[in-house]
């Protein structure tokens, strides 16, 4: 048996993971090239941006839309997002997810974004478990048995007595209604992202299931606190978000130390710009010409944490618009091949939202 073993068995309902540290989903980030990079770098899923139930219902397959949907047979098992407030259009969506090729989808009930709040969606629905479990039941019965639905949430609304009975009322009831997982993110929705994310709180939920299948989420930004949260709460598996963000290396720096290997060292400023130059590529794929460069400038901002001159790369890659700026800063700043530097998540630490132009 290999050090690693123990480390592969993570199964969500009938599809296999494997290696449990996966990409989560990333409003404005975990587009396709950035799943495709993850997946090369180690991921063993990936989750799409969340998505809207009301814009998968509406959505036609054009140039502008169609990265929302778009994925490729080197990234399955794949996982869809989704996002709403009404249990019946809240289904549509999800089928809609299973008809572009989606192998999981996820039930956003997590999303502490005050404007999808405000909308009664997201992290809305852990204040009504009634509504939050119509749609888990909803969403369970539409979508075909063999196509796993999951659930991601946070502790709670705040901190108070019913805000902790709602959340583990709609726990129970999604795993009793057939949800295949749940991840947890262990902050409330009124923390957003301020103060540490509380792992005894995961432990506690996972001894409450049991063998049921719970990932978790928050302050992973480095590949040991990744192993760190699965040993100390006993958890199944954990979702890597703000610290996968130009950080693809994350997953293959945890699969080294889940194998009693010493921790790699950071990708030298070449294995850098060699994946700095693929992710445009694909990005290219994906995207109009102008769409590309503009989104991509978000991405070479967070691949600059990891240059050993970050604030002056990162200031570079602000001012990129286009692929002859993407090249001029790689020329500028990646010709020699230098060690990089592991990312310092209290410098270069951000927002997850999920704010997209979908929502």
């Amino acid at each position: 048996m290999t050090k690693t073993s123990h480390w592969d068995g993570l199964q969500i309902g009938n599809v296999k993971i494997g290696f449990p540290v996966v990409q989560a989903a990333l409003s404005g980030y975990s587009d396709w090239p950035m799943r495709v990079i993850a997946r090369r770098h180690g991921a063993s899923y990936a989750i799409c941006e969340v998505m809207l139930d009301q814009f998968l219902v509406a959505v036609k397959q054009r140039q502008r839309t169609r990265h929302f949907l778009h994925i490729s047979d080197e990234e399955h098992p794949v996982g869809g997002q989704l996002m709403g407030a009404e249990p019946e259009q809240f289904a549509a969506g999800a089928m809609k997810l299973v008809e572009s090729g989606f192998d999981i989808v996820d039930i956003n009930f997590g999303c502490p974004v005050k404007k999808v709040v405000g909308r009664c969606r997201g992290g809305f629905h852990l204040g009504q478990p009634d509504v939050a479990l119509e749609i888990v039941q909803r969403t369970r019965d539409t979508v075909p048995a063999h196509i796993p639905v999951t659930v991601k949430m946070r502790r709670g609304i705040d901190d108070t007595a019913e805000s902790r009975d709602n959340f583990f009322r709609i726990l129970e009831g999604a795993f009793e209604i057939g949800v295949s997982a749940i991840t947890v993110h262990g902050r409330t929705v009124n923390q957003r992202y301020v103060g540490p994310s509380r792992w005894e709180f995961l432990r506690e939920v996972k001894h409450l299931v049991g063998n049921k299948v719970i990932l978790g989420s928050g302050d992973l930004f480095t590949a040991q606190s990744c192993l760190d949260m699965i040993s100390q709460t006993g958890i199944d598996g954990v979702t890597v978000a703000r610290g996968a963000i130009g950080n693809p290396w994350i997953f293959a720096q945890a699969r080294a130390l889940a194998a009693g290997q010493p921790l790699p060292s950071p990708p030298s400023l070449f294995e850098q710009r060699e994946a700095i130059l693929e992710h445009y590529r694909l990005a290219e794929e994906l995207y109009a010409d102008k769409r590309c460069g503009t989104t991509m400038r978000k991405f070479g901002i967070k691949y600059s944490a990891m240059h050993p001159q970050h604030d002056e790369v990162r200031a570079a890659f602000a001012r990129v618009t286009c692929r002859e700026d993407w090249e001029a800063v790689l020329g500028a700043w990646y010709s020699e091949d230098l060690p990089g530097v592991h990312p310092d998540p209290a410098i270069h630490g951000y927002q997850e939202s999920c704010e997209t132009s979908s929502a």
